[in-house]
């Protein structure tokens, strides 16, 4: 017999564990290289099973429930497979929770101290024209609280550990993750273009999932053949790149459009009279460059998809990295931050800038996504002004 307050206390906590376990496990499949139609069945078994298992718990314990209401006494003991899964909730707490909370972007662990100038625009307003294409679009756009359209213009001064000094000041535009769907008209990605244009950066770089749909494969070069800068525009492709019949084809339309493919390779620059090495990384849903050794005094920038490659960036004495792929979650708690995030380490890295000797890395939240909702976690279109760290 337990106290009916200890009991709910267990109750409470076995509950938070169990959701956040299916969390983590949802977070995790989606991180991997698996085919789109498996990880969708497998984030929709977990799904049903974090839905169906309370209930069948609560089933379990309806009798000590009433119990409870009759005479203040609660048995909390079920089948040993209960048992042993309530222990197993009670467990995440230590090996997922204790992680969790010390990733939050309150703490700071692991961040980098950089200025940020934040603007935000309501690209609807601007354009001047309807950006919802689609029924879906017009009805989820105007929910309470959804900030799709509310782009945020970030100019952000990161201090680079190892940066030559002949590049304090260079200034990268990044763009990421504008998701092509057709549920909103090309205009919102030609706005994101011309405004990272006027910023008059050194480079402009487009860290993947570019398009989810195969009739919008034509809208390519019309978007992004208006970008330029002095040292030119690069780009790789993510998993949502992989949805249409062929990914070359966008490659193609990317690369007559003026852009740089850097998927799987790596292409030797002079910035500023510094040599510089641009590599892409599109790991694990294409393959990842070999790298010979990093030459002395060579500075190598990375491109990357997702974020998990920043333990690959780092055995490859990459000195900065620009990835993708988490959206900032998608929608974020007051001082929590983040709860999803398609990532092997959760949302440790959903956005921001963080170091990790000897790799500073920028992850963006990305311009759109396939999820029409934004909720706390507006897009980002970032200007940034690197400094000697």
């Amino acid at each position: 017999m337990l106290r009916p307050n200890l009991a709910w206390f267990l109750l409470i906590a076995i509950v938070i564990g169990h959701f956040g376990i299916h969390l983590a496990i949802y977070n995790r499949v989606n991180a991997t290289g698996l085919p789109r139609r498996v990880t969708k069945r497998i984030s929709k078994f977990f799904f049903v099973l974090a839905i169906s298992i309370p209930t069948l718990i609560t089933l379990l314990f309806f009798s000590s429930l009433r119990q409870w209401l009759v005479d203040g006494t609660f048995t909390l003991i079920g089948p040993w497979y209960v048992t042993i899964y309530g222990v197993l909730c009670l467990a995440s707490w230590l090996f997922l929770g204790i992680p969790w909370l010390m990733w939050r972007p309150l703490l700071g662990v692991e961040w980098v101290k950089a200025e940020r100038s934040v603007e935000s625009v309501d690209v609807q307003t601007v354009v001047g024209l309807p950006l919802a294409l689609t029924t879906r679009c017009k009805f989820e756009s105007k929910l309470p609280l959804n900030q799709i359209f509310e782009m945020a213009k970030e100019q952000v001064t990161l201090p680079v550990v190892g940066l030559p000094p002949r590049l304090d000041g260079y200034r990268i535009a990044h763009l990421s993750d504008i998701h092509l769907t057709g549920h909103i008209h090309p205009s919102y990605a030609k706005y994101a273009v011309a405004e990272a244009m006027r910023w008059r950066p050194d480079m402009m770089i487009l860290s993947g999932d570019i398009i989810d749909k195969q009739v919008c494969v034509d809208w390519l070069p019309e978007i992004f053949s208006q970008a330029e800068a002095v040292d030119g525009c690069y780009y790789v492709l993510g998993n949502h790149d992989t949805r249409i019949a062929d990914s070359r084809q966008t490659r193609q339309a990317m690369d007559w459009a003026g852009w740089t493919d850097l998927g799987c390779t790596q292409v030797d620059c002079l910035l500023r009279g510094e040599r510089v090495q641009m590599i892409g990384n599109e790991y694990p849903w294409f393959d990842r460059p070999r790298l010979p050794p990093s030459e002395e005094g060579q500075f190598r920038i990375l491109v990357s998809h997702s974020p998990d490659q920043i333990w690959w960036a780092r055995k490859h004495g990459i000195q900065l990295m620009f990835a993708g792929h988490t959206h900032g979650g998608q929608g974020r708690l007051p001082l929590i931050g983040p709860l999803l995030s398609p990532s092997y380490h959760g949302t440790r890295f959903a956005s921001g800038d963080f170091y990790k000797a000897p790799t500073t890395m920028h992850v963006s939240r990305g311009l759109g996504g396939c999820h029409l909702l934004r909720i706390h976690c507006r897009p980002e279109l970032s200007l940034v002004t690197l400094t000697v760290g």
